[in-house]
């Protein structure tokens, strides 16, 4: 199955938080990760803020899958994103 993926606001604002390099790598790997979202996702034990995250270092993804949509909701650094 090939997903698609969109975002949401926040996440938007969170991306242009980051420097390009960093902008860059995520997008690399989102690309790579959407060939399978579950085999390289965690499943979150609170669902406030999303179902799934994936780990780039210390930078988190938090996403929904919805059929063949990956939302992306909040993209941050490890000590802030679960705050």
């Amino acid at each position: 199955m090939k997903y698609r993926l969109r975002y949401a606001k926040t996440a938007v604002r969170d991306i242009k938080k980051l420097d390009r390099v960093m902008q860059k790598r995520l997008k690399r790997k989102l690309e790579l990760f959407l060939t399978d979202p579950r085999a390289y996702a965690t499943k979150l034990s609170s669902s406030k803020l999303g179902g799934y995250r994936f780990r780039l270092g210390d930078l988190r993804v938090i996403f929904d899958l919805e059929g063949a949509w990956v939302t992306i909701l909040r993209v941050g650094f490890r000590g802030d994103i679960y705050k």
